[in-house]
């Protein structure tokens, strides 16, 4: 078996352990698809469509363009119960699991929280289940709650982030727990996979170099805007979602330098302030004064390919520094 075909990639059956995060907004139908057909798992961003309705319509489209395996990215984080707000939340949540079971999609993701409730669901459809966490308490939570892998992102990456820097989480969580192992926060190119393997993880999991791509449902200012920035561009910030989120800093991160008070609990901020701004920016493409997602792998980041050509340079260029390696090794034992 190829180095770079990894366990999970048996487990889900495709062909390359590259997998793209279900970014909020831009990950949809096109994006997921596409990455799906050149052989790695595609993921739709669930936490911005509209309803249920939508959602289903999202799959099916994916399903219109290719017959490969693919993913759907629910947030399913705690939220005040006592809230009317959040409770519709939660049960725009629930709903979202259900549509995600009655159309047998082959893999649900955690994009936040514990999928605990949908296993036992998901394991009778044949459905595997995987969970972002941020922390080795929380990868250790999620494989207890019965999880068939755990993606590890680093405070690195894009959108919402935890305190740990990547290569000190991916290593940690390996040590941790009995399930495969992704690997994700500012990584974005066959380096990144290579890197990710060293580490003991079975794939990479990259969201920032997805949205800079043809098919992402994104803004053609907010995809240049990452090719844009460099590693340095970027801000950890609550005023997107009421939770920590890397995003570019420009003129909405600075309006909120300082007011951490005013910051609502999630998912309240997210509802009336970062999601106005996401459309603002994400979609509009209004880039100063938007929500711009966005990890410290921009700086790796220069162009605006399509998503095969991202999967198929990954892959090559992950080969091509593994086999630099063994020849230095080679040379070295010579």
């Amino acid at each position: 078996m190829s180095v770079l075909r990894t366990p999970i990639c048996d487990l889900l059956n495709i062909d390359y352990p590259v997998f793209q995060a279900g970014m909020g907004w831009v990950a949809r139908a096109d994006l997921a698809a596409a990455v799906s057909a050149a052989g790695g798992l595609g993921c739709i961003g669930a936490g911005s469509t509209t309803d249920a309705d939508e959602l289903r319509a999202e799959i099916r489209g994916v399903r219109a363009q290719t017959d490969r395996p693919f993913a759907v990215d629910i947030l399913f984080a705690t939220v005040a119960s006592k809230v009317d707000e959040a409770v519709r939340y939660t049960d725009k949540v629930m709903a979202m699991v259900d549509v995600v079971f009655e159309e047998r999609v082959p893999v649900l993701i955690s994009g936040l929280g514990s999928p605990r409730d949908a296993i036992a669901g998901a394991r009778e459809r044949g459905i595997k289940v995987m969970s972002v966490v941020g922390a080795v308490r929380h990868a250790e939570k999620a494989v207890a709650d019965g999880v068939d892998a755990v993606i590890a992102s680093g405070s690195d990456g894009g959108g919402h982030v935890g305190s740990i820097g990547t290569a000190a989480l991916i290593p940690a969580v390996v040590d941790a727990v009995d399930v495969p192992v992704l690997a994700g926060g500012g990584l974005a190119d066959g380096r990144g996979l290579v890197a990710a393997l060293s580490f003991g993880a079975q794939g990479v999991w990259m969201g920032t170099r997805f949205i800079a791509t043809q098919e992402a449902r994104a803004h053609e200012n907010y995809k240049l805007k990452i090719a844009a920035t460099d590693s340095a561009g970027t801000i950890v910030t609550r005023a997107h979602s009421g939770k920590t989120c890397r995003l570019i800093r420009n003129a909405f991160t600075d309006s909120w330098a300082g007011r951490e008070a005013e910051i609502e609990p999630y998912p309240l901020q997210g509802m009336h302030v970062g999601h106005p701004a996401s459309q603002r920016g994400r979609i509009e493409g209004d880039v100063e004064n938007g929500v711009l997602p966005a990890g410290q792998s921009s700086g790796l980041i220069a162009d605006v390919p399509s998503a095969g050509a991202v999967v198929r340079a990954v892959v090559e260029e992950a080969n091509t520094v593994l086999s630099n390696l063994t020849a230095g090794n080679t040379l070295a034992a010579e």
